[in-house]
């Protein structure tokens, strides 16, 4: 049922944003490597440091930039490079502005402000046909523009990725694997330089119900005020104290796991330990307040995405209404829809063996192999 999965979801987003408050006092510099031992690297873009991770034969054919999702970081796809990088493909994985090791200006700041992708687009609220979660159509105005004017949109975002492909990856048009939310920031990036992006590979989209368009109307006004609690209130940040501890993020982390065992400590240490870093609290909550921006469906149907698509997703995610994915076949630019069994909302890392092939045959048939 849609209340209970935006429940839940808001309650796990509500403990992470919590620790990364609590913890946000302590700058944490980042590690070496991965627990992989891959190297973190570091790519000066606008003035920001963000964080990234390469595999793979240096000049490889084909290259692949993995895409995390909310809250998370590139160390996401620490299970899914190697096996990329040993087809011969030249594998990318990158924290996005704000998350994981990257710099987080502060949302509001003029340093952000300066770099907000929405600077210079005519943003408005176009009216939009979107799924529901029984599979059906629906008509609904879609805000565009972060109601707070934060840096950290979509569209921000998008425009990172492809400067990226062009002075980093140096590829004449990317492939790029996006998990969750991170999937809009790759299907933007498509529409705004279709060029740069050879094909997109969705793992378990995103329907954000938080964003307006997806509330009913009565209750907006509830969830802006709880927005702004948690944004402003104190007492806010004190009612979370209790589970700010990472037994609690494990536990709360087998909620998006179907398969408990693979919500190892490793896990928890590399989505949390990024939020002990500067200015990391002011992110998350920032987001949580995130409630405009582009859709899965609108991007989808937008007659300047050429690229393929294709939808992966795992039947047992308690976030992502399954008809709902299903009825993305609809659009033209979707190739494929594949369920994966027994597994949940991030089912390249709970089972990279279900998700790297996929990710290899949707490479390959973008390279004509």
């Amino acid at each position: 049922d849609r209340g209970k999965m935006r429940g839940n979801g808001l309650f796990a987003l509500a403990v992470l944003s919590h620790c990364a408050n609590a913890l946000s006092t302590t700058t944490t510099s980042a590690p070496l490597a991965s627990p992989l031992g891959t190297p973190n690297l570091f790519w000066s873009w606008r003035g920001q440091q963000v964080r990234y991770q390469v595999m793979g034969p240096p000049d490889a054919a084909r290259a692949v930039v993995l895409v995390h999702g909310l809250f998370v970081n590139a160390d996401h796809w620490r299970r899914n490079m190697p096996a990329l990088a040993a087809d011969g493909v030249r594998v990318f994985a990158i924290d996005l502005l704000g998350y994981g090791y990257s710099s987080k200006p502060d949302p509001y700041g003029k340093v952000a402000a300066a770099l907000n992708g929405e600077n210079g687009r005519d943003l408005g609220e176009p009216e939009v046909e979107l799924g529901t979660s029984s599979g059906g159509q629906r008509t609904a105005k879609v805000a565009q523009r972060h109601p707070l004017g934060s840096a950290y949109n979509f569209f921000t975002w998008s425009e990172q990725l492809c400067e990226f492909i062009e002075q980093v990856v140096e590829a004449e048009a990317a492939t790029l694997v996006c998990n969750s939310i991170g999937s809009i920031s790759g299907l933007q990036a498509a529409v705004d330089r279709p060029n740069l992006v050879k094909g997109i590979m969705i793992v378990n989209p995103n329907f954000r119900e938080l964003h307006v368009a997806e509330q009913p109307l009565p209750l907006r006004p509830l969830t802006a005020a709880v927005q702004r609690f948690l944004r402003e209130s104190p007492i806010g940040q004190r009612l979370f104290d209790t589970l700010a501890t990472q037994p609690t993020v494990k536990q709360i982390l087998k909620e998006p796991y179907y398969d408990a065992e693979q919500v190892t400590d490793e896990l928890v240490d590399v989505l949390l330990t990024p939020l002990l870093t500067d200015g990391a609290s002011k992110v998350v909550f920032d987001t949580l307040s995130y409630s405009a921006g582009p859709l899965p469906e609108q991007l989808l149907q937008d007659q300047r995405l050429l690229q393929p698509v294709w939808v992966c997703w795992g039947e047992k995610d308690p976030w992502t209404p399954p008809k709902r994915v299903l009825a993305l076949k609809r659009y033209s630019s979707v190739e494929r829809v594949i369920p994966l069994a027994n597994v949940g909302h991030c089912p390249h890392d709970e089972a990279p063996q279900l998700v790297d092939p996929l990710i290899k045959e949707f490479v390959q048939r973008l390279h004509g192999e």
